[in-house]
């Protein structure tokens, strides 16, 4: 595999956690294991494992830019990964204040009901 493959397992391992990737690497198969190499250099190794940007302030631009365009099957998992990029449940809201902005209130409604769904799961 490639060092941004590498990278980006690496990165992907920190921020979701090792029980997730396991259980993704797990139910791959040929049929999409070019769509989990995609995703695992261009997200993890190209994107998240850039340094401008703290894995805090990535966790909290990824759950707006999710609920901006209704991604709503992706927000509980980056809900969950918060508790390893430190971003808090005040950020999270404040994220989807700017979401009710600039992308509608339905859209930020609807994500603050899975953000506190996801935490209350979580016992948080």
């Amino acid at each position: 595999m490639s060092d941004t493959y590498q990278k980006g397992m690496e990165v992907r391992r920190s921020v979701l956690g090792d029980a997730h990737v396991d259980r993704a690497e797990a139910n791959k198969t040929p049929l999409d294991e070019a769509f989990q190499t995609l995703i695992t250099e261009g997200a993890w190794g190209s994107v998240w494992a850039r340094d401008q940007f703290s894995k805090r302030e990535r966790s909290i631009v990824t759950l707006a830019l999710l609920a901006g365009q209704g991604n709503w099957e992706e927000i509980a998992m980056h809900v969950r990964a918060t508790k390893n990029t430190g971003a808090t449940p005040e950020d999270m809201i404040e994220a989807m204040l700017h979401v009710a902005i600039y992308c509608g209130v339905p859209k930020a409604n609807h994500a603050i009901k899975i953000i506190k769904q996801t935490l209350e799961e979580e016992g948080r």
